[in-house]
């Protein structure tokens, strides 16, 4: 009988436990974890000169990088890079790129920052713990999936546009979501599907003041308000609304970020672009979110009450919102929370051949999936069905056993 297994490790902490279950001595567990840890990284767009002194460096190091054909014969004038390593490898290259020219000083400093924001920010990594504070509330992220109930009061939402247009059905409906074990309560009054007319400012506050007024009164809750204007935002904060969902990612109008910043509440920065074209999905999206994360930075919105939202159902077409799905840790590795909104989407329907109130079992494929990967909450309609979801997949993956 075999006495060996293969082990497959989702974290720098699962690594340490092994190595621990060994005996290992303290200092040499320290130096053997770097060597366990390995890593897949791409740089982007690298000088001839400077990818043939990265390939030599990490090869030296025992390491891999793979670059363009042209890159040995010397016919490409730049390229991208796959570096393959260890932490331990990646280390040593990084204190060699510093010293070199060719804009490797920049190269190892991006890498550095990468690798230390999936370290540090790992959904899975127990040893730091990352709090999310939204109202009075503070939230451990990684120790379970928080809940954020959907509210639209629209006529015309996709999935349930009309039934909560009346104020005081939104408050029962409010008032239902918090008994059925919502975390957040994201209140949003434009609906968002695809051929939507936008509203005025002074429409939207008509729609949504109200009820955030109304629920801040009569319910324990904290209340996120959807939107992408400032100044419905910063009304919605005055009344005491303590989050901000923003779905153009900040770049829709430029006092969003100033407004987050200035009462700092947590935004949700959700990735959208208003040209449905893409060269590399992925490369894309994670640089289209770069743009936004600067734009919240510089406002002065704090990291810790930044939330990134890879934008399901936005700008991208059935095939892409499932690849998007499939690579969510490549999310995940940017450092940020991130809330997955997946709730009765097209994308659903099309694979299920399903109209929205029929795609509950849809909705939990993707809360499952999403919650493996590493999301941290999840933007749902019906809640007494995907807390169930969400718990028993906390309980195996989050290792609450139940609770």
């Amino acid at each position: 009988m075999s006495k060996v297994r293969i082990l497959l490790p989702h974290s720098r902490e699962d690594i340490k436990k092994e190595i621990s279950k060994i005996g290992a001595s303290k200092p040499g567990s320290v130096i053997m974890l770097d060597k366990g840890q390995f890593f897949l990284v791409k740089i982007y767009e690298v000088s001839l000169k400077g990818s043939i002194f990265v390939k030599q460096e990490m090869l030296s190091k025992g390491g891999e990088a793979v670059v363009a054909h042209g890159v040995g014969d010397l016919s490409s004038q730049e390229t991208d890079i796959l570096l393959m390593g260890t932490m331990k490898q990646y280390r040593l290259l990084i204190k060699k790129l510093k010293m070199q020219p060719f804009g490797l000083k920049s190269i190892a400093a991006d890498i550095e920052e990468a690798l230390a924001q999936y370290n540090g920010h790992h959904w899975m990594d127990t040893s730091k713990k990352r709090v999310l504070k939204v109202g009075d509330k503070s939230f451990n992220l990684g120790d379970r999936t928080l809940l954020m109930g959907i509210l639209n009061v629209t006529p015309d939402s996709f999935s349930d546009g009309g039934k909560f247009y009346d104020l005081n059905k939104a408050l029962e409906q409010a008032r239902l979501m918090v008994q059925e074990g919502i975390d957040i309560l994201d209140v949003g009054g434009e609906s968002t599907r695809p051929n939507s007319q936008p509203l005025s400012e002074q429409e939207e506050m008509e729609r949504v003041i109200p009820v955030i007024e109304r629920v801040l009164k009569e319910l324990e809750v904290p209340v996120s308000v959807d939107t992408y204007k400032a100044s419905v935002a910063e009304e919605a904060l005055k009344l005491g609304a303590h989050m901000l969902n923003d779905v153009w990612g900040l770049k829709e109008d430029p006092g969003m970020a100033s407004v987050a910043a200035r009462y700092q509440v947590p935004i949700c920065i959700m990735h959208n672009r208003k040209v449905h074209q893409y060269q590399d999905l992925m490369k894309d999206i994670i640089f289209d979110l770069r743009e936004s994360l600067k734009l919240a930075l510089e406002a002065g919105v704090k990291s810790e009450n930044i939330i990134l939202d890879p934008g399901i159902g936005f700008a991208k077409n059935m095939e892409e919102n499932l690849e998007v799905m499939y690579y969510l840790e490549e999310l995940v590795a940017l450092g940020y929370p991130i809330l997955l909104g997946t709730s009765r989407k097209s994308t659903i329907g099309k694979v299920l051949d399903l109209p929205p109130e029929e795609r509950l079992e849809g909705t939990a494929a993707t809360l499952t999936l999403g919650i493996t990967r590493g999301v941290d909450i999840v933007r749902v309609h019906d809640i007494k069905y995907m807390k169930r979801v969400v718990d028993m997949t906390d309980a195996m993956v989050r290792k609450l056993e139940g609770k």
